[in-house]
């Protein structure tokens, strides 16, 4: 462990031992001071605040800063969607409720059904609900369902303080419906293009007594989709209940099961007849489909249990805590064109020896795939808000605890090409679907379970002295991985910190650091442990909350360097230097706020990559804006309409180069209040039907965008 490490590791104890000094001077100074309650879901006040959304979103204990302090006094970007405004927007899927956040690239590989690919700052976003990790490893569950959800917060930059390990770009999270006091049900029934029909029913109230609550939360859909024989065809439930035993406690269970049956959206179309032209000059249909009908599939199915703990110790001091059960797998098969980024056609006629095939005929690899995880997580958290002489201080101390289990087993064919069988090939451009190769034509792989365990102890202080606000915050985390075949432990410091002050009329300046680190299992060619990626984040910014009317804009610069990379100039065999460095900075800006009848979002962004070898970050778009406004006026009438800008992005290597267009789409609401129960409502998203292409990768396949889509909602409030 080097010297910086043993600094920070010094530091870390020496907070934390100190940590409940400061909580004893917190609970006997909460005996004096009223109305400094650290969490706005249990306050101080003697009330529990059960909604809290505003036009700009309100961050909570279980959100991505795990602080209700506001967003306009942390010394970072965080981007925040209601339910009310995603919906509005039209948003169907997690990925389409980020479309308009500043530096955040939603759909990053076009319509998909497996996932939900959302980028940020050049990296890909790990999934969070309610602050805790939910998904690990790749296709091995469901995806989330929208409707379940209060809440959609992206914390941008590496998180490791806060989080432990994970990747720079920051995290999505996402915040679950629980229950509320004041009884509502509504009933939700939807109709869109591609036979789209969704029901769905939210409906929470008292359950019996004051003290417990309930909500039920449940959809039914059936779906095709622009892709021929791809369906989406899902059923959620989620009931939870809160037991609130005083107006300082409260403590809410959620179950949740989701079973999805489907396909794979992406085809991984060749590049040639997508980004370029055949040799004819036509292109391939972008929505073709490669795989093999009857035989395909991407059915998933999990199961969840949440446990959300708040409780006021004192007027000053709370203990809140989050536990996760979760467990999913998939069913998966796919078969998909062999692109080799030099013509189909001219690899199957070099193995023939002829000129037989067609240029649109393509060899197909046959996937098979039974994946499945379980984990298991515990986060608890202890928040003070006290006084020492003129400074006040909004401390957080915490453990996680997490225990992940991935099992893949796999199966691969070629079809029996690479011995002379061309049995399964496809002509992209005019398909007869073959039916799929036999299990003897199969590679079975029997994969290991993998296992990753990882323990860590968190500290943060935000330190409020007249207009400023001071935050530091240190971390030490031990994770072990047992791959089935190598076992690794490793441990990390990550520290952070950030300025911010604030004046009368609303701005705030800022300047922040974090850091992030990232495990990489293995052994270099001298047999030493690799050591983990590690990343660094430098931020300035400029945020405005107005006096006279609600909104939020926020300015930022960002500076991320990843070190412990792989060296590109490195001689064979000493793969134990690990001195490559990828460097990322861009500039962010978005705003919310509400004029008159107008509510009105902007954001726009750009963004400069450059990996370990000099190359920019594969299907990163290098500027992205957005512009979205709904007209509410006076009356039940409301239209709203959104403009998206999206970059061109590069994915490149030594003898390749694609870059992929940049592209605009238009999308618009109609909405009207037939009644006080009745609401009715329309969205189209990419309303002129635009054809495009989100990524090309340089491996030879690129991915098309979503197509029109148009939702018709009824919403019956009860």
């Amino acid at each position: 462990m080097n010297t910086r490490r043993l600094n920070r590791l010094a530091w870390t104890i020496a907070l934390l031992s100190m940590a409940p000094v400061a909580l004893a001077d917190a609970t006997a100074a909460g005996e004096m001071t009223e109305g400094k309650a650290p969490s706005e879901g249990v306050s101080g006040q003697g009330s529990v605040a059960l909604d809290k959304a505003v036009v700009r979103g309100e961050l909570s204990s279980f959100g991505a800063t795990k602080s209700s302090v506001p967003i306009v006094e942390t010394a970072r970007s965080v981007s925040v969607e209601t339910s009310e405004q995603f919906e509005e927007k039209g948003a169907l899927n997690l990925s389409q409720t980020t479309s308009y956040m500043a530096g955040v690239t939603a759909e990053t590989y076009g319509f998909a059904t497996r996932g939900d690919a959302i980028h940020a700052r050049g990296l890909s976003l790990p999934r969070y609900r309610d602050s805790i990790q939910e998904l690990f490893g790749s296709y091995n569950t469901t995806r989330a369902e929208v409707y379940t959800l209060e809440q959609v917060e992206v914390l941008k930059g590496p998180v490791s303080v806060l989080y432990g390990q994970g990747t720079p770009g920051g995290i999505v999270n996402y915040v679950s419906k629980t229950p509320k006091a004041d009884a509502a049900t509504e009933i939700v029934a939807e109709l869109g293009n591609n036979n789209r029909k969704q029901l769905a029913v939210d409906s929470t109230g008292k359950l019996g007594s004051e003290q417990w609550l309930y909500r039920m939360v449940a959809l039914k859909r059936k779906s095709d989709t622009q892709v021929d024989y791809v369906e989406d065809n899902t059923l959620v439930l989620m009931p939870s209940v809160s037991y609130v035993p005083s107006a300082t406690s409260r403590y809410t269970l959620i179950a949740m099961h989701q079973n999805t049956d489907s396909d794979t959206g992406a085809q991984f179309v060749p590049v040639e007849g997508t980004l370029k032209p055949l040799k004819d000059g036509t292109y391939l249909d972008q929505d073709v489909y490669a795989g093999e009908p009857g035989w395909n599939k991407y059915d998933t199915r999990s199961n969840q249990l949440t446990a959300l703990v708040e409780q006021q110790l004192t007027n000053n001091l709370a203990l809140e805590a989050t536990a996760l059960w979760r467990e999913g797998s998939a069913d998966y098969n796919q078969a998909w064109p062999v692109f080799t980024g030099a013509g189909n056609s001219r690899y199957l006629n070099d193995i023939l020896g002829s000129n037989a095939f067609t240029d649109t005929t393509v060899a197909r690899t046959f996937y098979k795939a039974d994946n499945e995880f379980q984990l298991y997580a515990l986060d608890v958290r202890l928040l003070a808000d006290f006084d020492t002489g003129a400074l006040r201080h909004q401390i957080l101390v915490g453990a996680q605890k997490q225990s992940v289990t991935t099992d893949n087993d796999t199966a691969r064919s070629d079809g029996g090409v690479s011995s002379g069988n061309f049995d399964y090939v496809l002509d992209l451009k005019n398909p007869k679907y073959t039916g799929a190769p036999d299990d003897s034509m199969f590679t079975y792989v029997d994969g290991p379970e993998q296992k990753i365990d990882s323990t860590g102890l968190y500290v943060s202080d935000q330190i409020s002295y007249e207009n400023w606000r001071f935050t530091a915050g240190l971390r030490y985390d031990e994770v072990d991985n047992d791959t089935g075949s190598d076992k690794q432990s490793d441990d990390a410091l990550s520290a952070s910190a950030g300025v911010l002050y604030t004046f009368s009329n609303g701005l705030a300046p800022y300047i922040s650091y974090s850091e992030s680190f990232e495990t990489v299992v293995g052994t270099d060619a001298n047999g030493k442990q690799l050591e983990p990626r590690e990343a660094t984040q430098y931020e300035a910014g400029l945020k405005f909350e107005p006096n006279g009317f609600p909104g939020l804009f926020t300015l930022s610069y960002f500076d991320i360097e990843i070190s412990n990379l792989p060296n590109p100039n490195g001689v064979p065999g000493t793969s134990s230097q690990q001195q490559g460095v990828a460097k990322i900075d861009g500039v962010e800006l978005e705003g919310k706020t509400n004029v008159g009848d107008f509510y009105i979002q902007g954001a726009v962004s750009t963004l400069h990559t450059e990996d370990q070898n000099g190359y920019q970050y594969a299907a990163e778009p290098d500027r992205n804006a957005s512009l979205w406004v709904t007209w509410k006026p006076a009356g039940k009438f409301r239209m709203g309409g959104g403009v998206r800008y999206v970059g061109e992005s590069v994915s490149e290597t030594a003898t390749v180069k694609y870059v992929t267009p940049d592209y605009t789409l238009v999308d618009m609401m109609l909405g009207y209040e037939a009644t006080e129960q009745l609401d009715l409502a329309l969205n189209v998203r990419n309303l002129g039907d635009e054809e495009y292409l989100t990524s090309c990768l340089a491996r030879g396949d690129c991915f098309p965008g979503v197509r029109r889509t148009v939702n018709a909602r009824v919403t019956y409030n009860f």
